[in-house]
């Protein structure tokens, strides 16, 4: 069978998951990388004996008519017209997530998708996750009944990743659009992707990047210091968002909080039992009315092979046909979720998302 030719759009540091996902798989062709870095380009191209390398993506397309397929791992604000440049010359698009800066510019990838006849995959990686596997199995099966309430964390005590992920114009926001985005997605896939009525939300601007911590920061992304240094996005954000199937749903994310131990978790609360992701996954329920706890053994939590299982998931898409696990609606959706959130913190008041 011939094999699909795929390029990297953005060799940073999130770009290695999707590289060494298509060297894993045998239907892949590696063919080139891009990126504006000319220096991290000849690096990424050494490192990974990937010799068709350009600066410029509509050169990289128009010279390389064969490819079949890209990756978008830009910074945020490329999402869009990377992703566009690529559905308009016949080629499919995995892009990485937030899927863009706004849900205007999501709904104009989406568009570009359908009229090109092109499959566009957002990057949730979090839904290829064995704990969601998991989490599914017991939804399906009845395990949680009900689910009418929910909590989503992702916060960070000093994890501001530097560089452009502080800069507003280039990454969209702060944690909510790099770090909330996973968990709130993570929890609309698990209660079978209800559409959000209305959110309310805050921002907080008060720590900054910590710069003045005397401890190596350990979220530093390579390639994320390029051009200006600025740092003028939240970092932390709260909400509380309502679906039209009566769940609620709460979430926090942060780069920078005065806090204990960091936390990355998801808890689900069902009529039958409740359910938290974090390290592992949890079962709470009632057992011959006792109130019971179950943890699960093995290793239950989310796993680094996730990054691998979706490309390769992208990849069977394109050969197979396969029905998209992460497709460019949701991430349009998710835009609008954030882009309410992101309203409400400015108006103080709840926010109605309008279809």
């Amino acid at each position: 069978m011939k094999k699909i030719k795929v390029a990297i759009i953005g060799v940073g540091s999130i770009s290695n998951e999707h590289i060494k996902g298509y060297l894993a798989d045998s239907n892949v062709e590696l063919y080139a990388f891009c990126d504006i870095n000319g220096e991290r380009l000849k690096m990424m191209g050494e490192k990974y004996g990937i010799t068709r390398l350009y600066t410029d993506e509509a050169e990289m397309l128009k010279a390389l008519p064969e490819l079949d397929a890209v990756s978008v791992c830009t910074w945020n604000s490329a999402h869009a017209p990377c992703t566009i440049m690529a559905l308009d010359a016949g080629k499919h698009v995995l892009c990485e997530k937030p899927m863009a800066l706004n849900a205007k510019q999501a709904e104009e990838m989406l568009e570009a998708a359908k009229r090109n006849g092109k499959l566009l995959m957002i990057g949730f990686v979090r839904r290829f996750g064995r704990d969601c596997d998991i989490v599914s199995e017991m939804a399906k099966n009845d395990r949680l009944g009900e689910v009418y309430y929910a909590k989503a964390s992702y916060l960070r005590r000093n994890g501001h990743p530097g560089g452009w992920f502080g800069d507003k114009s280039r990454s969209g926001g702060g944690p909510l659009i790099d770090l909330g985005v996973h968990v709130i997605d993570l929890v609309r896939y698990l209660l079978d992707k209800p559409l959000a009525t209305s959110v309310y939300g805050a921002t907080f601007q008060k720590l900054g990047d910590r710069s003045n911590i005397k401890v190596a920061k350990a979220y530093v992304s390579a390639g994320a210091g390029e051009g200006k240094t600025i740092c003028d996005c939240e970092d932390l954000a709260v909400a509380t968002i309502r679906f039209d199937n009566g769940t609620v749903l709460s979430v926090e994310a942060s780069f920078s909080l005065n806090m204990g131990k960091e936390d990355c978790s998801v808890q689900l609360f069902g009529t039958k039992g409740g359910v938290k992701i974090g390290d592992s996954v949890e079962l709470y329920n009632e057992t011959d009315g006792y109130l019971s706890n179950v943890t699960l053994e093995g290793k239950t939590g989310f796993h680094g092979g996730a990054f691998a299982e979706e490309t390769a998931h992208f990849v069977n898409c394109i050969i197979n046909g396969t029905p998209c696990r992460t497709p460019a609606e949701d991430g349009v959706e998710l835009m609008r979720i954030l882009d309410a959130i992101y309203r409400s913190a400015e108006s103080g008041h709840e926010e109605s998302i309008a279809r």
